[in-house]
This record gives structure tokens, C-alpha cells and sequence, in this order.
């Protein structure tokens, strides 16, 4: 049986990446009205034809570049943590401190949320993407939560409630953030965030 050289996979998944990035880039200049297939195609500098031998439909294009986004920022928000000391409170202040600060707070990232957010109600693609990258992110947060109160020996309280609102919370922070960043001075949304966090967990969060 042929199998397909590494370097065609390569040059495959090189070309799958260019439809997304194409595709978020026509949504953060125009909304997803802008990103039609033609559109899509000459920026990535490929045949309009060839966006079917990648996805079935423009629909599944479009969520696949949300997938995208979104766990792009949730991996930014966990960049760097093993670097710091290995204790469940210092890991969590990491997180959150990321969770607002550049680069998951560029304001192209909000735009485009913003934009997508308006598909998620009536596409079911984009609802499915919306309903794993959220859950991918509160539960990643909450996992962090369960060690910080396990290390405070305070095991019989419900770290999902507090993940739901803390990431209520940083949600209102990003978008501030990210839609306004000349309003706030640097570092600012980093000690907000963590204060408020350690008055939602009711535990001393250290500054990063």
C-alpha cells in the first residue's frame, strides 16, 4: 500500500493552515460575511476547488478556524507555567495573569471572537467548536482551582461553581483588554485579575 511522504503531509497541512489563517484574517478585516470561498481562496493563493478537499463545506472552514483561535489563546494562557515554582497557587496566579495579558488581549483576537460569537447561536459546526474550546479552557481552570484549595485543605468545595464564575471573570478582563488596551496602564489587568481571583477562591494569590 502507497503511503503519502512526510513532506506531502507536510505540504498538506501547510496548505490547511493557510485556508484558516486566510479565513481569520477575511473575518477580522470584515466580520464572517467577508470571509466567502473566492475571498478565501485568493488570499490563501490556492483554487477556490481545493477548500472542498480540506473541508466539506465553507461552514466547517469557518469553525475550524475558531477551533483555532480559541485553543490558541487557551495554550497562550498556559505558556510558561512549568517555569514557575511547582505550587498549585503560583501555577494558578501564572494562569490568570496569562489568561489577561498580551498576547491572548490582542485586540485582533477579541474582534474575532466577537465576529464569530454572532454564528455560534445558528450554526451547529460553530456551536459544537464554541461548546469544546470553552469547556477545554473553564475545565483546565477548574482542575487548576481543585489543586489550589486541595493544597489549602479545603477539598469540600465545588471548584467547578468557582471555575464557572472565575472564568466569567476573566472573560469581562480579556475583552476589556483587548477592545480598549490604551485605557489601562501595564500589568494592570494581571494584578486585578489576580486579586480578584484570590477574593473569589478566598486563598492569597501570589503577584507574577
Amino acid at each position: 500500500m502507497n503511503q503519502r511522504r512526510p513532506f506531502q503531509r507536510a505540504g498538506e497541512e501547510a496548505r490547511r493552515t493557510a485556508l484558516i489563517e486566510a479565513t481569520l484574517d477575511l473575518i477580522a478585516e470584515g466580520g464572517p460575511q467577508a470571509a466567502t470561498v473566492r475571498a478565501i481562496a485568493l488570499r490563501a493563493g490556492v483554487t477556490p476547488g481545493l477548500i472542498r478537499h480540506y473541508f466539506a463545506t465553507k461552514e466547517d472552514l469557518v469553525a475550524a478556524a475558531h477551533e483555532t483561535l480559541m485553543t490558541g489563546l487557551t495554550e497562550a494562557s498556559a505558556a510558561r507555567l512549568d517555569d514557575l515554582p511547582d505550587d498549585p497557587l503560583a501555577r494558578l496566579a501564572g494562569f490568570v495573569a496569562n489568561a489577561v495579558s498580551p498576547p491572548v488581549t490582542d485586540p485582533r483576537a477579541v474582534s474575532l471572537w466577537a465576529a464569530s460569537m454572532q454564528l455560534v447561536p445558528r450554526d451547529a459546526a460553530m456551536r459544537k467548536v464554541h461548546e469544546e474550546t470553552y469547556l477545554g479552557f473553564r475545565n483546565r481552570l477548574q482542575r487548576m482551582i481543585a489543586d489550589a484549595l486541595a493544597a489549602a485543605d479545603r477539598r469540600d468545595e465545588d471548584p467547578r461553581a468557582l471555575a464557572i464564575a472565575g472564568n466569567a471573570l476573566l472573560d469581562g478582563l480579556w475583552i476589556e483588554a483587548g477592545a480598549l488596551p490604551d485605557h489601562f496602564k501595564p500589568d494592570e489587568m494581571k494584578s486585578i485579575a489576580i486579586k480578584a481571583f484570590s477574593r473569589l477562591l478566598d486563598l492569597k494569590l501570589p503577584e507574577v
